[in-house]
């Protein structure tokens, strides 16, 4: 800052005035100052600025499973619009479905001094964020609930969302229903298998238990998955893909399969309507999960001390084709 003024010949707080868009700056003098700093390349210390006056960084934290995954990527756009209605940036992480990961990153935004997180958890354990809470960083969990603590959380119907979705395959005459799905430590992925259950009990299905398969999604487990379930006499004619990463290893692996079988994706993902025949979905709006988790954010930055809160955000089954499927 010191360069700037003596390079525009003026005080070092009339720059800062400038810099800060103070009034009472004569307009040939800020013309001066601004021309300076642009041959000089001066830039703000926002963080230092922030805390000298003890306000706010002007940044939050999200922590996401993979920024790669277009279902994080979406959430991602929609936490930064809200973010910018606030004036504030967002930083992004991957925890790569690695508990330690997601601490590592947690308390890395915390000794950054964001003014909140958002957290789609990838482990059990959030007692680590309790001091950080208590000092008055805000926490919102999207996608998934804390494991340890009691905090702002902001989920989907994923029970709902695959009783839905059996129901649906139900109707179109279909009793040998399978169910691909991830991890069953990820609690999205036990909820929707819960709700699977749930589906076949009110639709008078018999759950079997040959048809469940609750693994990480790689081409290689799925395509052994989809193998067992259509062989011998008690083969599958609809499945069920837990996710949008399992749907699309799934239908690579049903391109070589001997028969069509029926089919629903829970999540909706790109391209799924121009494939043949479209895939059938269980849809839900992640701009909305981002949007809802990141403005309960910002009401908690502003003062906001009510009760944690839960929200549950509606899906809906989208037909398309595949879960039309005849058996």
């Amino acid at each position: 800052m010191s360069d700037v003024a003596r390079l525009a010949g003026v005080s070092i707080k009339t720059v800062s005035r400038v810099v800060n868009d103070e009034p009472a700056v004569h307009p040939d003098t800020a013309e001066r100052v601004v021309a300076a700093i642009e041959q000089l390349g001066f830039r703000r210390n926002l963080g230092a600025r922030n805390l000298r006056r003890g306000s706010t960084t002007g940044t939050i934290g999200l922590i996401v499973e993979d920024v790669g995954n277009p279902f994080y990527s979406e959430l991602n756009r929609a936490v930064e619009r809200i973010a910018t209605s606030f004036g504030r940036q967002v930083l992004t992480g991957s925890s790569e479905e690695n508990s330690d990961r997601e601490r590592e990153l947690a308390l890395e935004f915390c000794a950054r001094r964001v003014d909140g997180i958002l957290v789609v958890p990838a482990g059990m354990q959030h007692g680590y964020l309790v001091p950080e809470m208590r000092a008055g960083t805000p926490v919102v969990f999207l996608d998934r609930p804390a494991g340890d603590i009691v905090a702002d959380t902001v989920l989907l119907d994923n029970l709902g969302g695959a009783i839905e979705a059996v129901t649906h395959l139900a109707a179109h005459g279909h009793r040998r229903i399978a169910f691909l799905g991830d991890s069953p430590d990820i609690f999205t992925a036990a909820e929707r298998l819960r709700g699977f259950r749930e589906g076949c009990v009110r639709n008078g299905i018999s759950y079997d238990e040959s048809l469940v398969v609750m693994t990480t999604p790689t081409p290689e487990t799925v395509g052994h998955a989809v193998r067992s379930l259509l062989t011998g006499p008690g083969a599958a004619t609809a499945v069920i893909a837990g996710n949008n990463r399992v749907a699309v290893h799934l239908l690579r692996a049903l391109a070589h399969a001997p028969h069509r079988l029926a089919m629903v994706s829970f999540d909706d993902f790109e391209l799924a309507d121009l494939l043949d025949p479209p895939v059938t979905v269980v849809a839900h709006d992640v701009s909305a999960l981002g949007h809802a988790g990141a403005e309960l954010l910002f009401a908690r930055v502003q003062g906001d001390q009510s009760a944690p809160r839960k929200v549950i955000l509606p899906v809906h089954l989208v037909a398309r084709g595949s879960g039309e499927v005849a058996p």
